[in-house]
């Protein structure tokens, strides 16, 4: 009996939409793009930052949101802190250390630089052709990444 319960519980949870998002790899993109072509969005963050934390927190767990973004986009969650190399659209970016052992990623730097500095959260949107189309450099609230996801469809 109790194993009936505890099925009839995980049917429950799983039919009722919940879902992960989905956060590709630069390396896979380069792949997917191949399969299916979709526009990129890019969420460029650091661990100290209270604003991308937030934003991971509240507008990357919206139900609405994940299922938008796994179904029309690829979707990459980049720590600008990166120390591995990462290999995307035929160029090999490094981590750029500054200072004991603290740097940006040459990567967030290339995506994320709006008017000669980079402030985070960061979101970045490619075409399919691995373009930049649209830079925002600030905390983006549900409703509005909302509106952002309708506009960036259209």
């Amino acid at each position: 009996m109790k194993k009936l319960v505890l099925l009839i519980y995980i049917l429950g949870i799983t039919s009722t939409g919940f879902c992960q998002l989905k956060s590709r790899t630069f390396e896979e993109i380069d792949s997917l793009q191949q399969i299916q072509k979709r526009k990129i969005i890019v969420f460029i963050h650091t661990d100290w930052c209270q604003f991308c934390q937030r934003m991971k927190t509240t507008t990357f767990k919206d139900q609405g949101i994940i299922e938008k973004l796994n179904s029309d986009f690829y979707f990459v969650d980049f720590n600008a802190e990166e120390k591995r190399e990462i290999r995307f659209n035929n160029h090999t970016f490094k981590f750029q250390p500054s200072e004991n052992n603290v740097g940006v990623h040459e990567l967030a730097l290339q995506l994320g630089t709006i008017n000669n500095q980079i402030a985070y959260p960061i979101l970045c949107v490619l075409n399919d052709k691995n373009e930049i189309i649209f830079q925002y450099n600030n905390y983006l609230a549900l409703k509005d990444f909302k509106a952002l996801l309708e506009n960036l469809e259209k």
